[in-house]
């Protein structure tokens, strides 16, 4: 296999725009690109550009009159009432809309193939991990399931497993629902508790279908929670699970919406925390799946000062030279950003943390703890599953 590192990348896929006011600014993927490439990581990674997802292969997981559906509304914003998930104040539909959508999921799926013929260890599509859409309808800013299709690429083109973590602050629902009864997949997500977040679903008793019993991992996690609390539970549940379940790629959404300044959400977490994840999932792909690395984005609001320096910390793990925490952002960015935003620019790529965080296996079990609450009812749903101790 080779050891190239590949960055998904079309200009046109700022193009999925909601429209002026809408949290999803695709301001957000400019801005990252623009830093990718200030610190010179598209000289350290290839930048290719996939060809769209077409019909059949949007078929692998949506329904057909939906993708009809996202055509014609696409094509005739008026047409959209509701009916889809389209038109509504989360997805409102927009000229080019399935242009967009299917630009998006083809960087994914292109990012699966070069994985899996061995053109590229790892490769990064920060525009995708859209994890809500469902077969049949829009969800949560999300037209078509990215992540679900890159998934069922792999499957096609022969991957015996996948698993999926997802470390976004929303639940992954669209992803569990594609895999709900096949064995063949893990999803693993962490995110704020369904009781005080969108999209409400991510139950810990939420563990796969009657063929596929502990296939879903859900940490419904407590709000409020920083970096120790989310690092701690990252580490108490997905590296075991990704140990017993041996998968042949790992695929993982990294939305930076978990952030204490973001403004959809309710944890404390830095983009310290978030590069340590990234750094984690990098070294649990070499681990339990031979290097084989799909890295998606994700949510995330704060569209200035989090979300590109999370993702061009994903993006140089990718490429085998990640940045030290403490480097200046370039000044060229910041320029780029005020000229772009008229926003003053964060001056490091950090925010000031060094992330650390108790060993579940050596601090033991707190009743008493909120977050400890959280990861204990994850274990005991699935852990038996897989032949593990909760």
């Amino acid at each position: 296999m080779s050891g190239t590192a590949r960055v998904m990348w079309d200009d046109a896929v700022i193009g999925y725009d909601f429209g002026s006011g809408h949290p999803m600014d695709p301001v957000r993927l400019d801005l990252t690109m623009r830093l990718v490439r200030a610190f010179g990581l598209d000289r350290r990674a290839e930048v290719v550009a996939a060809p769209s997802a077409g019909p059949s292969t949007l078929g692998l997981v949506h329904r057909a009159d939906y993708v009809d559906a996202v055509r014609k509304i696409s094509a005739d914003p008026s047409l959209a009432d509701g009916s889809y998930g389209l038109g509504t104040e989360d997805d409102p539909a927009f000229v080019g809309m399935h242009e967009a959508s299917a630009l998006i999921a083809g960087q994914s799926l292109g990012a699966a193939d070069a994985i899996w013929r061995g053109a590229a260890r790892h490769a990064v599509n920060f525009a995708g991990g859209l994890h809500h859409a469902m077969p049949g309808s829009a969800a949560g800013f999300c037209v078509y399931n990215d992540a679900a299709l890159a998934i069922a690429r792999l499957l096609e083109l022969g991957a015996e497993r996948v698993a999926y973590v997802d470390v976004d602050v929303h639940h992954g629902d669209g992803v569990q629902a594609a895999f709900w009864d096949d064995p063949r997949v893990l999803t693993i997500s962490l995110h704020e508790h369904p009781r005080v977040l969108f999209p409400g679903t991510g139950w810990p008793e939420e563990s796969g279908g009657a063929r596929a019993e502990g296939s879903a991992v859900n940490v419904a996690l407590p709000p409020g929670i920083a970096d120790a609390g989310w690092l701690r539970a990252l580490h108490a549940v997905v590296p075991e699970l990704l140990a017993a379940f041996r998968p042949t790629v790992l695929v993982t959404q990294h939305g930076a919406d978990t952030h204490l300044e973001d403004p959809l959400a309710h944890l404390a977490v830095t983009v310290d925390a978030q590069r340590a994840a990234a750094s984690a999932l990098h070294d649990w792909a070499h681990a339990y799946a031979e290097g084989r690395w799909l890295a998606l984005g994700g949510g995330g609001y704060a569209v200035v000062d989090v979300v590109p320096r999370t993702w061009t910390h994903l993006v140089a793990i990718a490429a085998g030279e990640p940045i030290a925490p403490e480097t200046p952002v370039p000044e060229e960015w910041r320029q780029a950003v005020y000229a772009a935003t008229r926003q003053d620019a964060p001056r490091r790529m950090t925010d000031g943390r060094e992330p650390t965080w108790r060993d579940w296996e050596t601090s033991g079990y707190d009743p008493a703890d909120a977050l400890d609450q959280a990861v204990l009812a994850a274990r005991r749903a699935v852990f038996p599953a897989h032949g593990l101790l909760p």
